[in-house]
């Protein structure tokens, strides 16, 4: 599939990547003479504004140090709590409640979909940097269509549950080894409506979570970090 807003060249050793969205590009590689000659045609054909180091980008907090990088959706969290009404409540120690099972029938419709399908969307950017709800958003992704009371209430939990910890970190060692590591499972036929099964995977290089999917028959969310 190929990424319209992704450019990368690669050459006898030198490899330089090109990330751009509307008027924000990063430019990232292990020649910087190439970043440099990069940087120069770019200014002189649309005069752009060098930033320096990647500190923010769309939503995501970046910070490097002598052991690697970090990145977060600190900035972005706080202000869905905020949009939502919950910074003052008290955190969820857990994203979702394993006793309860969500189903399509048996709870009254939820009568807002829009605010529903935004929130899940919203939830769904943050997955980017926080695999630790990325499964509950997937459960609770099945029901855009017809949300009820009790898919709702799930969405407020995993709120609460960002609240605890709305800076969480991906951290990018610089010492992993080139070693990638891949864990997969399976839960056979549990979905109450569809009983269809969700299954999930991640790629780690050496100690770095670089990708992630969760999948049902009906959806998927996948990640590549």
């Amino acid at each position: 599939m190929n990424d319209y807003s992704l450019f990368i060249n690669s050459s006898e050793g030198s490899f330089t990547a090109l990330l751009m969205y509307v008027d924000d590009i990063i430019l990232a590689g292990n020649d910087k003479e190439e970043i440099d000659r990069v940087k120069e045609a770019l200014n002189k054909t649309f005069k752009i504004k060098d930033l320096g180091d990647l500190r923010y980008f769309l939503g995501f907090e970046v910070a490097r140090s002598k052991k690697g990088i970090m990145t977060n959706q600190r900035k972005y969290a706080l202000e869905l709590l905020t949009d939502a009404g919950l910074l003052a409540y008290k955190p969820a120690v857990t994203p979702m409640d394993n006793l309860v099972k969500l189903s399509s029938t048996g709870s009254v419709s939820f009568t807002d979909v829009h605010a529903y399908r935004r929130l899940i969307g919203r939830l769904m950017y943050l997955t980017n940097t926080r695999p630790d709800i990325t499964f509950s958003v997937q459960q609770l992704s099945q029901s855009l269509d017809k949300p009820t009371i009790a898919y709702y209430n799930a969405v407020i939990r995993i709120l609460k549950y960002i609240k605890g910890a709305p800076s969480l970190d991906l951290f990018f060692s610089s010492s992993s080894s080139v070693h990638l590591k891949a864990f997969c499972d399976s839960d056979l036929g549990t979905c109450s409506d569809s009983r269809q099964s969700v299954t999930g995977f991640r790629v780690y290089l050496g100690n770095s979570l670089i990708s992630l999917e969760i999948k049902e028959a009906r959806n998927n969310m996948k990640k590549f970090l």
